[in-house]
């Protein structure tokens, strides 16, 4: 009885299977049509050949290189009045520290440096402009901090191009010596800033009050102090040897030795968009390494001859670097040839020979007691 019933039970379940297999595509077929596909998912994305309806990460980084290199030229957000970084001179031309690494970027990408529109943005909208896609990269003297590295402002940082913190300029007969000399005080300073921010937290911290007057911008904000409507103009220190500048007597103005707090400025790019992401800061670690090997904009061909292994995979001799960032593999040699290195490119903004004088102290490479310090190419 009990084979009998095991067989049974077997068969039955067999030709209930039959027919499901059997059944199963008709009833598809009639009850549920194949959807036509929406427009999301039947067009391509842009610089792809065709394009899932979410695209994985990876691809949408892709999109945004290949969307570049279609468009033909980098569109990079700067500053457009702070000399030596970011600046627009009377003839319209962009020039400083920030807006050479845009013109290296344009370098690697087209091997012509002057193929980038320079996008003025200001300290409110800067962010917005990177995550609206408005422009492709920022290079805009932006500090990098945690809440603008999370998905609530949504920007991936490429490398500190420039380690700051923020200072104090006063009057040389004002008396002050030091932000405790400075207790009930009005100053200067800029909207929509990390400095807005720090400036309260260190006055609360000391016990001092202060009246802030808020500007929008770092002209307003610089007229207002050269008018002396305020004791005292905060800003990164770098920022502050480059306003002093533009005052009607500079030399009536002092920075103060305090450090306020901590200014790593870096390039930004949207989040969400890797291999783009991977470009830009390869390229800036491209720089720094060139330094480092002592590749310069004079000695490419000759140190294309060079024994060192790192040199020869900087200069895409050997190694294919720059086929695994999309790039062609002399990108470097293209980017040096256009700005130089990274010391080259600080020397020819900020170093001895220019009105700034700014000691290279953090910003010197790590083996000469600085912060600079890049991953190898490898």
């Amino acid at each position: 009885m009990m084979k009998r019933f095991r067989w049974s039970t077997i068969l039955v379940q067999a030709a209930l299977m039959v027919v499901a297999a059997c059944a199963t595509p008709v009833a598809t077929e009639m009850l549920t049509p194949t959807p036509e596909p929406t427009a999301a998912q039947a067009a391509p994305a842009a610089g792809n050949a065709a394009a899932p309806a979410e695209a994985p990460a990876a691809q949408a980084g892709q999109g945004r290189l290949d969307t570049i290199l279609a468009r033909g030229e980098l569109i990079c957000g700067v500053n457009e009045s702070t000399r030596g970084f970011g600046f627009k001179d009377e003839n319209g031309n962009f020039n400083g520290f920030d807006t050479d690494f845009c013109r290296a970027i344009a370098a690697a990408l087209f091997g012509d440096a002057t193929k980038v529109t320079f996008r003025p943005v200001s300290s409110q909208e800067r962010f917005t402009a990177v995550a609206t896609g408005e422009v492709d990269v920022l290079y805009r003297n932006s500090t990098w901090t945690l809440t603008r590295d999370s998905k609530e402002v949504g920007m991936e940082w490429v490398g500190v191009n420039f380690y700051d913190g923020q200072g104090m300029m006063v009057r040389k007969d004002s008396g002050i010596q030091s932000i405790d000399d400075m207790d009930g005080a009005t100053i200067c300073v800029q909207s929509g800033t990390t400095t807005e921010l720090n400036l309260a937290d260190v006055f609360n911290d000391k016990g001092l009050t202060f009246t802030p007057v808020v500007f929008e911008d770092a002209p307003k904000t610089t007229e207002a102090y050269d008018q002396g409507r305020c004791d005292g103009y905060t800003t990164d220190k770098s920022g502050l040897v480059s306003q002093r500048l533009s005052l009607t007597t500079p030399d009536d103005h002092i920075i103060l030795d305090d450090t306020m707090s901590k200014e790593p400025l870096a390039g930004a790019v949207a989040q969400g968009d890797p291999i783009w992401a991977d470009a830009v800061r390869w390229i800036f670690y491209g720089l720094v390494n060139a330094e480092e090997y002592g590749v310069t904009s004079q000695n490419i061909e000759e140190m294309k001859n060079s024994e060192n292994a790192n040199i020869r995979r900087l200069l895409g001799v050997e190694g294919e670097m720059g086929a695994k960032l999309g790039l062609s593999n002399d990108f470097m040699v293209k980017v040096l040839q256009a700005v130089g290195n990274y010391g080259e490119i600080y020397d020819r903004n900020l170093g001895p020979d220019t009105p700034f004088n700014l000691p290279r102290a953090q910003n010197a490479l790590w083996a000469e007691g600085g912060l600079q310090y890049a991953p190898p190419f490898r």
